[in-house]
């Protein structure tokens, strides 16, 4: 069974976490926790920042709209699942002794957080009107 598969399995029975190693100081765990509500913040301001563009931005080319929306909204989605499952990875390292999980995931949504605002900046300044 892939990494994978199994982290999505624990998404949906943390109580099996636990029959991993043993328990860490629970201020870790509590940071972990505080780090995935971080990612889930950010997830609900994306997909509220993608309904906002589709929603209050009417006279911008559908194009630009539709896909403007679409990046942060998918950016959303994206960083929702991603909370989860980095949160699972964490608790798992904490419980066995190893190092905490790197991800590349920060630096793709942080790219394409400033791939929509450079092209908002554009819509701005050329105008909005298609």
């Amino acid at each position: 069974m892939s990494e994978l598969v199994r982290n999505v399995r624990l998404w949906f029975a943390p109580q099996r976490i636990r029959e991993e190693g043993d328990t860490p100081d629970y201020r870790f765990s509590l940071a972990n926790e505080r780090t995935f509500l971080a990612w889930l913040r950010t997830a609900l301001a994306l997909i509220g920042g993608g309904f906002a563009v589709d929603q209050f931005l009417p006279d911008l080319r559908w194009g630009w709209r539709v896909g403007l929306a679409l990046a942060l909204l998918g950016a959303g989605v994206l960083c929702s699942l991603r909370a989860v499952n980095h949160w699972t990875r964490c608790e798992r390292a904490m419980r066995r002794g190893e190092d905490l999980p790197v991800s590349r995931f920060p630096a793709l949504l942080s790219l394409v957080v400033a791939v929509v605002a450079v092209a908002m900046v554009v819509v701005v300044l050329v105008g909005w009107e298609g």
